[in-house]
């Protein structure tokens, strides 16, 4: 299997997934910004990003305008996240926390269209 569609698989059955746990337990998310005051596990959250970034960006680096460049953001998005979360952490959750805020409501639906789109453009569901 190429590795393009594996990954919008894996991608868009993740974000469709954590859609639906943050849709039905809005707490959730609340739990994990303060979870990232403790240390230990702010660490881990930075390694583990960083690893699925960097693992992601190994096995996907494709900049052609169309729905793999979707997939190359995602993996960027979460080396560069991880990184911050590592160098930056204070700076890097307080702004996470007010991007979390003012748009919540976005990032959800978001998570929802762009795993939608990423299962499409895996499975073929919607002729292109």
């Amino acid at each position: 299997m190429e590795s393009s569609i594996f990954l919008a698989k894996f991608w868009g059955w993740y974000l469709i997934i954590f859609f639906l746990i943050l849709s039905l337990n809005p707490k959730r998310i609340k739990q994990i910004f303060n979870d990232l005051n403790d240390e230990k596990f702010l660490i881990i959250t930075a390694f583990v990003a960083i690893i699925v970034g960097m693992v992601n960006i190994l096995f996907h680096n494709v900049w052609e305008l169309s729905w793999k460049i979707i997939i190359t953001l995602i993996g960027w998005t979460s080396l560069f996240i991880g990184l911050l979360l590592f160098i930056f952490p204070k700076r890097t959750i307080a702004g996470l926390q007010l991007i979390n805020i003012k748009l919540v409501q976005v990032i959800y639906m978001l998570l929802f269209f762009t795993g939608l789109f990423l299962l499409n453009a895996a499975y073929g569901i919607v002729p292109q």
